[in-house]
């Protein structure tokens, strides 16, 4: 019982019946009201069109005739003499104001308080001198209305329960289906795919079926990529580690001769060194994505920060036969942290540098548009596709579809370049660049 009662069902109709019943309340109360008001209404009315009757009939000493003539009760009827003198049963209802207005030829229709009765009075005057007064007590009246008060309850206490009836089929309604959305989520949360999400029930209830839908198929997306990314690493990490293995075994066994044991040792860095960038890119892939990533913002000038990329490189650029520029005018100032964008810069050069052929350019630009500073990275290597500027930034697409044609590096390089630009507040794309090759240009604020 507990548990149902904290269910959206039991809520849902448990307030549509405290509603219902309020509403029953006020409206009974209300109806009740209108009730006995039509009915004072109806009772001055009655007698109004009585008194006038009578007094017109032209012979209004004769009171005995008076209770002949007149409808309802005798008791509510009295006759005022020229002297003011009160005779007939209903004398006890007439009020000296009555008596006063009646004496001097005027006619009252009103409900007055008399001796603490609230009454309902019809008086005219008589052209002989004097008058009649027909008199009722609003209770009387009420009374004479309670089987049509009694009947109003009735249908509002039927309208009561049909209320709470229809209350709790609609949280019925309402509540079935997000049982079965509920399940459904519990299934996905516990590793299922491909749930069938089908809620039913009003438009809200499906929508959230249809994003819980959307939700079971992100979640077999991200997956399918999440396995896919570790058996690229698996791939990556068995390569260094296998040679290393194998040259580690052939040292221990001897069968190496001694003038080879350098260019071994040689490889054997090469492959360390493999891992090593390998292992690096995989924990500063995971730092960008942890909440505890530091920036430390300060006022750069990209201006300056560009040529020093350039002469850092230096050493890399110039053995290969790579020609690499900068191209800058004039001050570029962002807000942000030096450091990671000179990692972020550092990062677009090296995978510049290794698309470029000997003689083609690499160009490092930055100029300043529509408020924000443009920082570019442009090589004159063989370019990118359509296809592949879409999913630049996805984790190792590029080196599977390369892999074996060009010189491609761990597949992790741009995406973290993307994620590292989100973090400092820019934005990484992918284009064509006029030397032929790729351009990556960073978008970041104007300080």
């Amino acid at each position: 019982m507990r548990r149902w009662l904290r269910s959206l069902h039991a809520r849902v109709t448990l307030v549509m019946a405290v509603v219902a019943a309020i509403a029953t309340v006020v409206a009974g109360l209300v109806g009740a009201q209108l009730i006995r008001s039509a009915a004072v209404d109806q009772a001055r009315t009655d007698l109004a069109r009585a008194a006038t009757a009578l007094s017109a009939s032209g012979n209004v000493t004769d009171l005995a005739s008076l209770r002949e003539q007149a409808f309802g009760e005798a008791g509510r009827i009295a006759l005022v003499q020229p002297d003011g003198a009160v005779s007939g049963a209903g004398r006890r209802l007439v009020s000296p104001e009555v008596v006063k207005k009646v004496l001097a030829g005027q006619s009252v229709s009103q409900t007055e308080t008399v001796l603490g009765v609230p009454v309902v009075v019809e008086a005219r005057p008589i052209a002989a001198g004097g008058g009649l007064v027909l008199a009722e007590p609003v209770s009387a009246v009420t009374q004479a209305a309670g089987p049509l008060v009694a009947r109003l309850l009735w249908a509002l206490l039927i309208g009561l329960a049909a209320a709470v009836l229809g209350g709790a089929l609609v949280a019925r309604w309402v509540a079935r289906p997000l049982v079965r959305v509920a399940g459904a989520a519990r299934r996905l949360a516990g590793g299922e795919r491909g749930v069938a999400v089908d809620g039913g029930g009003p438009a809200e209830i499906a929508e959230v079926s249809r994003a819980l839908a959307g939700l079971d198929a992100s979640l077999a997306a991200s997956e399918a990529r999440q396995r896919e990314f570790l058996l690229s690493i698996s791939h990556e990490l068995r390569t260094p580690l296998t040679a290393l293995q194998g040259y580690a075994e052939a040292l221990a066994d001897g069968i190496i001769p001694p003038a080879e044991v350098p260019g071994v040792g040689r490889t054997l860095a090469a492959e360390t060194e493999r891992l090593d960038h390998f292992v690096r890119d995989l924990l500063e892939l995971a730092r960008l994505e942890a909440d505890d990533f530091r920036i430390d913002a300060a006022e750069v000038d990209a201006a300056e920060l560009l040529p020093a990329v350039v002469e850092a490189w230096r050493g890399v650029w110039e053995p290969t036969g790579v020609a690499v520029r900068a191209e800058v005018s004039g001050p570029l100032i962002v807000s942000t942290d030096p450091r990671r964008l000179r990692q972020l810069l550092d990062g677009l050069v090296e995978n510049a540098l290794r698309a470029a052929h000997r003689g083609a350019p690499v160009v490092l630009a930055g100029r300043e548009e529509d408020g924000a500073v443009v920082l570019e990275v442009r090589d004159g290597g063989p370019g990118l596709s359509d296809e592949d500027l879409a999913r630049a930034f996805d984790r190792g697409v590029l080196r599977d579809r390369y892999e074996g044609e060009r010189k491609v590096g761990t597949g992790l390089g741009l995406s973290i370049a993307s994620r590292l630009a989100a973090r400092l507040g820019g934005r990484l794309s992918a284009g064509k660049a006029p030397e032929g090759g790729a351009a990556f240009s960073l978008r970041l604020p104007s300080a």
